[in-house]
């Protein structure tokens, strides 16, 4: 594989996430050469999905990304034992006889449907390798129990965790919010988005729905912030579902594999399993000689995920740090009532919250129609900011919050830690642009800002970031009639017909 590669190139990407995959992708799109490699065998490195048993092996070896991982089976190991003990039709037995038909993620995220992700996918054109699925339910805990916020104006008024005077009171707020402008509510400059609801005589479960499901800040969120989290809400409403948000068909991972694509359409080369051995400035130039697997290449450009980076260059960061806790739970029943989990359920999406506030976390529940698992099994994501070195203890507040009342049946749980280190600037002792590490959020907004930061780094705000990548039938090749094309984009009726008439002349 060494020896194929050409020697030169005008970008190396090192690492597959989304980051580091958006960044190959646009400068592909304008021309750049691009070598693309990972040290790892799989795409999407702490952005990616894996079936059950890679899932599983991941967490018993852990690498630069990932650690203190660990599982537990919940029940019967196998269908003898089940028959035996009465309980539910799935056993670890028939969990990994389906392993296949899991995609679980590492860094799960949901996109506002008028959201940068979105707009960046429709604007590049890469929309057409990805497949999404509404958000089903935007919940809140209310009394132990799992309540859907109401987003539209019809499930406003069919809610009935509202009264019909909270119901107008609501729909009175919401419609303030989506006509508020900058100039209006001077008064409240300064202060807090707690003190705009008060000042609004909303009742508690009216406040509760806008700060923790919609608004989704806490109490010391300034106004401007929280009145344009609540803009950003409301404005991607309506668009492809009834609440504003979407899910990626078969697992996030996908979103990074989209952008790869785009990069390999326009000439960018992959090689997995191949790591940056090291990485040195050229004497008589400001070309980069990078190594990797026995070979010397050269660069003009260099961007890398810092866990990637070899260690003569890791030097120059700080120690890899926990920066996110992960739970993942599989179960045989979903979170939440029939109304919630009609036809087997969708997605759903909960934003939980301990310590007075203090701290939070984001909990998505997936069913077989996102195409994540198995139909009958459901998947939990929880995620936090990590405080220690075990997530277990770090989503402790929360697990407790999910699963005292109207348990669902777990199967499988699992725990892991996502680390990050510090990014130094770019510097002489570090010639490379280095990404961040994912961050706590919903959609992926900081990480576009990255990538995008990053782009115009390298090549300068005068290039334009993911241009529109054309349409197959656009394409039309050198030395080739275009009206050919257009023929063989017709209906096969009509292209017999032209053939026919072609024979008779």
């Amino acid at each position: 594989m060494s020896d194929d590669l050409p020697e030169e190139f005008d970008l190396i990407v090192v690492g597959t996430g989304f980051t580091e995959s958006c960044i190959a992708a646009a400068a592909s799109r304008i021309g750049k050469t691009v070598l693309h490699i990972d040290a790892n065998e799989y795409y999407g490195d702490a952005w990616s999905s894996f079936n059950l048993e890679a899932f599983n092996c991941l967490l018993e070896q852990p690498n630069f990304t990932l650690r203190n991982g660990s599982y537990i089976w919940h029940g019967p190991e196998s269908k003898e034992e089940n028959e035996e003990m009465e309980i539910v039709s799935w056993t670890r037995e028939t969990l990994l006889e389906k392993s296949r038909r899991f995609s679980l993620d590492l860094s799960p995220r949901v996109a506002y449907s008028d959201g940068e992700l979105v707009k960046l996918l429709i604007k590049s054109n890469i929309c057409r390798y990805a497949e999404f699925r509404a958000v089903d339910h935007v919940c809140i805990l209310s009394n132990d129990e799992l309540v859907s916020v109401p987003c539209s104006r019809s499930d406003v008024f069919n809610t009935k965790m509202l009264t019909m005077v909270e119901k107008r009171m609501l729909m009175k707020f919401l419609t303030a919010c989506n006509d508020y402008k900058e100039e209006d509510e001077l008064s409240f400059r300064g202060r807090t988005f707690l003190e705009y609801l008060q000042a609004q005589r909303v009742t508690d479960k009216i406040g509760t729905c806008v700060m923790q499901a919609i608004a989704m800040c806490d109490a010391n969120t300034s106004f401007e912030v929280g009145m344009q989290r609540t803009n950003r809400f409301l404005g991607s409403l309506g668009r492809y579902g009834n609440t504003p948000f979407l899910f990626p068909m078969y697992g996030s991972g996908e979103l990074p594999q989209c952008f790869c694509r785009l990069c390999a359409v326009f000439g960018g080369v992959y090689c997995l399993k191949r790591s940056l051995d090291g990485i040195t400035q050229a004497e008589q130039s400001n070309e980069l000689l990078v190594s990797s697997a026995g070979k010397t290449l050269r660069a003009k450009q260099v961007v890398c995920a810092p866990a990637q980076l070899p260690a003569s260059l890791a030097r120059h960061y700080g120690e890899l740090k926990p920066h996110i806790s992960r739970g993942l739970f599989i179960a045989a029943s979903p979170l939440g009532n029939e109304e919630l989990n009609k036809g087997g359920g969708g997605v759903i999406l909960l934003r939980l919250l301990a310590e007075e506030g203090a701290r939070e976390a984001c909990l998505l529940q997936l069913a077989h129609y996102s195409g994540t698992c198995p139909e009958g099994l459901y998947i939990f994501h929880l995620t936090t900011p990590a405080i220690s070195e075990d997530p277990s203890a770090d989503l402790a507040a929360f697990t407790a919050q999910l699963f005292q009342a109207n348990a669902p049946q777990i199967l499988y749980s699992a725990y892991f830690t996502l680390t990050a280190q510090t990014i130094p600037k770019t510097s002489t002792a570090m010639p490379i642009c280095c990404t961040a590490a994912p961050t706590y959020e919903l959609d992926y907004d900081a990480a576009i800002a990255n990538a995008r930061d990053i782009f115009d780094k390298l090549y300068g705000e005068a290039e334009e970031f993911l241009p529109r990548a054309p349409d197959p039938e656009e394409i039309v090749v050198e030395g080739e009639d275009p009206s050919a094309l257009r023929e063989h984009s017709l209906p096969e009726d009509l292209r017999a017909q032209l053939q026919q008439m072609d024979i008779a002349e």
